[in-house]
C-alpha cells in the first residue's frame, strides 16, 4: 500500500508538504498542490480521511446549497468553487434547495449533519432561518452572490455601479424610456440592480416612471408576461433592462413572438453574460459576473474561517465586466 512518503518522493517534496496539502494548514503554491495530487493519483496513495478527522485536521468535505441549480450561472460558480476545492484536496457535497425555504433550511441542516467542515450558501430569498440555524451551530460559512448578511463572510458581484453604468450607455444613445425587468423580490442583487437601474436615471434628469418597472422574478416565463406588460404601454419603451440572464431570454422570446427586431425596433441589455451570449442573433449586450474569481475567493474564505473561527466577517464585492455587443444598439452584427 503507498504511504505519504512515496507520495513525496514522486512528487519530488517533502512529506510536511503533502501533508499540508492533504490538511490545508498552510498555503502551498498550486502549482506543488497539482504535482502533489498527480503524486497521489501515480502511486496510488489513499489518504485516511476518518484519522485524519479524528486528530482534528477535519472531514476535507465541504457543503453547498444552492438556490436554482438549473440557472447557468450557479451551475458556472459551481464549476469554480469545485475547481478550487481539488486543488486543496477537498470533496464537495451538493444540496439543491429549490429556491424554498423549507427545502433550503432541511439542507443546510443536512449538511451539518454529515460533519462538513464548512458551507458555501447560495441563498434563497426567504433564508432567514438557514441564517439563523447557521450562526446559532457556528458553522463556517460563506454566502456567495446573494449577500444576505455582514455576520457572515461573503463575496459576489458589485451590481449597484455595474448596472447604473450599463443604462447610463443607454440613455447616452438616445433611450429615455428604458424597461426596467425586476429580478425576484427579497434578494439583495434584485434590490441592488434596481438601484442602480434608478441611480442612472436620477444622473441624467430622467423622472423615474414605476410603470418601467415590471416583476420578471428572475424566471423566463415570468419575464415573458412582464415583458408583454412593457410592450402594452403607450408609449411603450425604447429600450428594455433586464435584471438577470433567465429573464434576458424570456424577453428575448416575446420580443421575437411580437415581430419586434433587436436592436432596430427594441433594444435590449442585461445582467449576467452567458456562455452563448455571443452566438445569439443578435449578440446580446449583458454585464459579465467574474464567477472564476467568486468561486476561488467563496473557497478561500471558507478555508480562513474554518482555521480562524474568531475573525471578523468580510464582504468582498469584485467587479464584473461588461460585454457591449449588438443588442444594444452600438456595435456592429
Amino acid at each position: 500500500m503507498a504511504t505519504m512518503n512515496d507520495v513525496a518522493q514522486a512528487a519530488n517534496v517533502s512529506t510536511s508538504t503533502v501533508s499540508h496539502v492533504l490538511n490545508g494548514t498552510r498555503h502551498v503554491h498550486p502549482d506543488t498542490v497539482r504535482a502533489v495530487h498527480e503524486a497521489i493519483a501515480k502511486v496510488g496513495y489513499v489518504p485516511n480521511a476518518l484519522a485524519r478527522a479524528l486528530a482534528g485536521a477535519g472531514s476535507r468535505t465541504i457543503g453547498i446549497a444552492v438556490s436554482a441549480l438549473s440557472n447557468q450561472y450557479f451551475h458556472e460558480t459551481l464549476f469554480a468553487i469545485e475547481r478550487e476545492c481539488a486543488l486543496h484536496g477537498i470533496m464537495v457535497l451538493y444540496a439543491d434547495t429549490h429556491n424554498e425555504a423549507g427545502r433550503e433550511f432541511k439542507a443546510v441542516q443536512a449538511l451539518h449533519q454529515r460533519r462538513v467542515d464548512g458551507i458555501v450558501f447560495l441563498p434563497s430569498h426567504n433564508s432567514a432561518k438557514s441564517l439563523a440555524y447557521l450562526q446559532q451551530h457556528r458553522i463556517p460559512t460563506v454566502l456567495v452572490d446573494r449577500l444576505a448578511s455582514p455576520a457572515f463572510d461573503q463575496v459576489g458581484a458589485e451590481n449597484l455601479d455595474a448596472t447604473a453604468n450599463l443604462v447610463t450607455h443607454l440613455i447616452e444613445h438616445g433611450h429615455r424610456r428604458i424597461g426596467f425587468l425586476l429580478g425576484q423580490r427579497g434578494l439583495s442583487t434584485t434590490d441592488e440592480r434596481f438601484a442602480g437601474y434608478k441611480l442612472a436615471l436620477q444622473r441624467a434628469g430622467i423622472v423615474f416612471d414605476p410603470t418601467l418597472v415590471v416583476e420578471g422574478d428572475s424566471d423566463v416565463e415570468a419575464a415573458r408576461i412582464a415583458t408583454r406588460q412593457l410592450l402594452a404601454l403607450n408609449p411603450r419603451p425604447t429600450a428594455i433592462f433586464s435584471a438577470n440572464n433567465l429573464m434576458t431570454i424570456g424577453a428575448v422570446h416575446v420580443l421575437r413572438d411580437a415581430g419586434l427586431e433587436i436592436p432596430e425596433h427594441m433594444v435590449l441589455a442585461g445582467f449576467d453574460d452567458f456562455e452563448w451570449a455571443d452566438f445569439f442573433s443578435p449578440r446580446l449586450s449583458l454585464i459579465a459576473q467574474p464567477v472564476e474569481a467568486i468561486g476561488v475567493k467563496a473557497v478561500q474564505m471558507l478555508m480562513e474561517r474554518i482555521k480562524n473561527p474568531e475573525r471578523s466577517p468580510q464582504t468582498l464585492r469584485l467587479p464584473p465586466t461588461l460585454h457591449l455587443r449588438h443588442s444594444c444598439g452600438c456595435v456592429e452584427r
